[in-house]
């Protein structure tokens, strides 16, 4: 049976992801924080893409198996960009 999320719950969401998005300009713009900007930068990204799979994409209202499956491509996408990356670092 499909989940029918409220408006308002729509609406926070969005509301979260500008937010964070803001602070990641503010962050690029006025913070230096040296080595750790990307770090940061990163942080808020994943935060970011954390809000979108579990609300927009309705994880956080599935069942265990289609959090098994996002997560899973995704451990298997950093798996195949960090070996591309250890091949790029060797030549």
């Amino acid at each position: 049976m499909a989940h029918i999320v409220p408006v308002k719950t729509n609406a926070m969401t969005l509301g979260t992801l500008i937010v964070l998005t803001v602070i990641t300009v503010y962050t690029a713009k006025y913070v230096d924080l040296g080595q750790f900007n990307l770090t940061l930068a990163m942080f808020i990204a994943t935060c970011k893409a954390l809000t979108v799979f579990l609300w927009f994409m309705h994880l956080k209202y599935d069942g265990n198996q289609n959090r098994a499956i996002i997560f899973s491509t995704l451990g298997f996408l950093a798996l195949f960009i960090g070996f591309s990356a250890l091949d790029l670092f060797t030549r």
